[in-house]
């Protein structure tokens, strides 16, 4: 007779982000440590490459000479997502606040477009980052797969999923979901 293991649930202490914080200031996580907070888990962020940070400093380039002075562009930045979620996009553009966030983080109904640029992160970016920013209706995703050379473009939160969902090997003029009259042109920054 074979004994039979049955896959037992895993229970997971979730922390806060105000628990997250307090770790922080107590030395459980190091000043320089590149972490992020996702659903009340600590995650470690992959390393920044040369072809990532390059493309990271493009697409804020492209967008802040899009954007003017209609929006706030934020680079690697918190942003706070309820009580146990604080995702660090690669690039985020934010609601125009006159204090310009030094308050607080902006929240998930201040974020306008995230930006993920995904060199070997694209796998939990897509299947991890994505659906919460669906979860908390984000209007636009990016995520810039320089691995594949594609650019992934999610629209129209419903449900918790992107209800318009397209994948652009050559991305030229954009225009915002959030912004329509904002247009960027992205032609050539999946090469090099």
């Amino acid at each position: 007779m074979m004994a039979v293991m049955h896959e037992d649930r895993i229970a997971y202490h979730r922390i806060t982000v105000d628990q997250y914080y307090r770790m922080a200031e107590v030395g459980v996580l190091a000043p320089d440590e590149r972490v992020e907070l996702i659903d009340g888990v600590i995650i470690d962020m992959a390393p920044i490459g040369s072809r990532h940070a390059g493309t990271s400093s493009q697409l804020g380039e492209l967008l802040l000479n899009a954007l003017g002075s209609r929006a706030i562009l934020r680079s690697q930045s918190p942003i706070r997502f309820g009580s146990t979620s604080e995702p660090q996009p690669d690039l985020a553009v934010l609601r125009r606040r006159h204090d310009y966030y030094k308050a607080a983080h902006p929240m998930a109904d201040d974020a306008l477009l995230l930006v993920e640029v995904s060199d070997t992160s694209a796998r939990y970016d897509v299947k991890v980052k994505v659906p919460l920013y669906a979860r908390y209706r984000i209007p636009e995703v990016w995520v810039v797969d320089l691995a594949q050379g594609s650019l992934h473009i999610y629209r129209r939160p419903e449900g918790g999923v992107y209800a318009d969902v397209s994948t652009l090997a050559e991305p030229g003029l954009i225009a915002l979901a959030a912004l329509p009259d904002v247009e960027v042109d992205l032609t050539g920054i999946l090469r090099g």
